[in-house]
């Protein structure tokens, strides 16, 4: 029975695995045809059109705005992961005046829906110039609410104040807690937030779309949404940017699933 329910098991699993891996397939295999080919059916083998299409992306801006793009979400990740593990280690370890106040507001703004605040935030980048420049991109990720929450929750779980305590009687100044000893500890969550904050970046459209006029200062997503000439949306051409598209978000979780889902469920496990 036990040899049966291993099969069962691995089985089940496998059909997971295609199911989940068939979009990114069906990506591929869409990008190798010509767009009017698409409109006969669901293609399941590949054709030869793909060095057509990856033309046609090359002949826009694909590299620089493939580069804006690298930009934008690593720099927002490196922000995000340093602000919100600040403030994260100050709500969780620390006693101060307004300290309810202060995480109050972290969970109150996390309830309001982005795109109510999307209006405000792009009048308050035009007023500081920044309209039309990569900046509204980066600094609408580098303070993060939920990652500010996640990791309050997260280092209250995985820092002992004991081992604080105990660098405090040795002389270890605050700063040097946090990089000598939080830091290593909250590794998983730091490791979380990098990759949340990395795809809901990367694949960000709305704030681009009516932050940047420019075609130089585009990301990926935006460019996508414009391949194709006046009439027509060249949908093979689309599928081909999106190929390239997938490639860093699948080489992030390829490196840090692991660590990643470590993050997600430390806090339950050691909570």
């Amino acid at each position: 029975m036990k040899k049966i329910g291993k099969i069962l098991t691995i089985l089940y699993l496998g059909i997971i695995t295609v199911l989940s891996l068939f979009p990114f397939y069906m990506v591929i295999i869409m990008s190798t045809y010509y767009t009017n080919d698409l409109y006969k059916g669901l293609p399941l083998l590949p054709s030869d059109y793909f060095l057509t299409n990856l033309q046609t992306i090359l002949n826009t801006n694909f590299i620089q705005v493939y580069g804006n793009s690298i930009i934008v979400s690593v720099t927002a990740t490196l922000l995000s992961c340093a602000t919100s593990s600040l403030i994260g280690f100050a709500l969780a370890k620390y006693n101060f005046k307004g300290k309810n106040v202060l995480y109050a507001f972290v969970l109150a703004t996390m309830m309001i829906p982005t795109q109510v605040a999307l209006i405000g935030y792009v009048l308050e980048m035009k007023s500081f110039r920044l309209i039309n420049t990569l900046w509204p991109l980066i600094f609408a990720f580098a303070a993060s609410p939920f990652c500010a929450f996640f990791m309050t929750q997260f280092i209250k779980s995985s820092v002992p104040d004991e081992i604080l305590e105990s660098a405090r009687i040795d002389g270890c100044s605050e700063p040097a807690i946090y990089s000598r000893i939080v830091l290593p500890l909250i590794k998983p969550g730091i490791t979380t937030v990098a990759i949340l904050i990395f795809l809901w970046s990367w694949n960000n459209y709305l704030l681009p779309l009516v932050s940047v006029n420019d075609n130089t200062k585009y990301t990926i997503p935006l460019l996508i949404s414009t391949l194709g000439s006046e009439f027509t949306t060249d949908f093979a051409a689309q599928m081909t940017a999106v190929g390239f598209a997938i490639i860093p978000i699948i080489v992030l979780f390829v490196f840090g699933s692991k660590t990643f889902i470590e993050g997600l469920t430390a806090g339950a496990v050691k909570g």
